[in-house]
């Protein structure tokens, strides 16, 4: 197979990613974009790249060779960015989340459905180790029937949050870190929200990003309860990303710090009632040495190599358009609950 022409836009996440695609011995990178003219060239060098192949303009990335567009940019673009991609039958990743409105969101379903390109959504907590293997357990029937879940999410990156886009971003937006592993584990999706947190107590009201937290409570197709905690901004070292769900057999949570960590499960029938503790990793022991490169852990080293293969054999990526908005649009909706006044919401799926 001819080698898969890779253009990257957005120094930082767009090259993490980058570097793992440079590392496949089925992609090239041959393009990369960015408005940083500095960083632009510097990232040229790292790939190799020559003047003609670093573009300031996205659209001149988008009319190269490249056979797949890379997304890293920031959320309020990534739409418009992934639609003008689709248009021209590229092949996107795009980091999350999907769209940052739920018009938005409609557009890129209807541009995936009419590009010969394949879209997938770089959601890589769906790709840590200990979701992949969780989810290995469940579909085994350890859980039970899954009748509740939830996820903690607290980074504080106030820094980012002040005086950038973040600042118009809602918690409850960034909710597929959150919901990606929990629907990937109960194989089911959102048809009903609610959303409460408004106040900006510890930054300040310069914007719905400097929320101080909000909490959302959503119902799903085959009837479970998902709870999901956000903030950006709250005082929590270190960052908290936390899971857990409850089956009629028994539960799976993580600890409460960072990623990696020892959590507590309980089989019924299997485990002693005290329960069990488990290793919480990131990164799969087995893989190979380089598999780092992208960072959070061997997540994104698995997630492009999904993509790829997914492209290679023609079928469709693991986390999809369906799928990408299905971790997208319920925290639009639990914010716009929050907003008038902690109602309950139909969220809209498209398929």
């Amino acid at each position: 197979m001819k080698k898969l022409k890779v253009g990257l836009v957005g120094i930082g996440r767009g090259t993490a990613y980058g570097r793992l695609f440079a590392g496949n011995n089925k992609t090239i990178v041959t393009a990369l974009c960015d408005t940083h003219s500095e960083s632009l060239e510097s990232c040229g060098r790292q790939f190799g790249l020559h003047d003609n192949q670093l573009f300031d303009n996205y659209d001149d990335l988008v009319n190269s060779d490249a056979d797949i567009i890379v997304i890293g940019t920031p959320i309020p673009v990534h739409a418009d960015q992934a639609i003008k991609a689709l248009e021209c039958n590229k092949h996107v990743l795009c980091e999350v989340t999907a769209a940052n409105t739920l018009q938005d969101c409609e557009r890129l379903f209807y541009a995936v459905q009419r590009s010969k390109g394949k879209y997938m959504l770089a959601e890589n907590c769906n790709y840590m180790h200990f979701a992949l293997e969780w989810n290995k357990l469940i579909k085994q029937g350890n859980l039970g029937n899954i009748y509740y879940a939830e996820a903690d999410y607290v980074h504080e990156i106030r820094i980012a949050v002040e005086g950038q886009w973040r600042a118009q971003r809602a918690p409850l937006h960034y909710c597929s870190h959150s919901l990606g592993p929990l629907l990937l584990w109960m194989d089911d999706y959102i048809v009903k929200a609610t959303g409460s947190g408004k106040a900006t107590s510890i930054m300040g009201d310069i914007g719905v990003g400097a929320i101080d937290m909000q909490v959302a409570l959503f119902e799903t197709n085959k009837g479970a309860t998902i709870k999901v905690l956000r903030s950006s901004v709250a005082t929590r070292q270190p960052e908290l990303c936390a899971y857990s769900v409850y089956g009629t057999k028994g539960f799976l949570e993580t600890g409460r710090t960072g990623y990696d960590n020892i959590g507590l499960r309980y089989f019924e029938g299997l485990d002693e009632k005290t329960g069990k503790k488990i290793a919480v990793s990131s990164s799969n022991p087995d893989a190979p040495k380089d598999s780092g490169l992208g960072g959070h852990g061997t997540s994104e080293f698995f997630l492009v190599k999904d993509f790829i293969n997914a492209i290679e054999n023609d079928v469709p990526p693991a986390i999809d358009i369906v799928k990408a908005l299905d971790m997208t649009i319920p925290g639009l909706i639990a914010h716009e609950s929050a907003v008038k006044g902690n109602i309950w919401l139909d969220v809209p799926r498209f398929i």
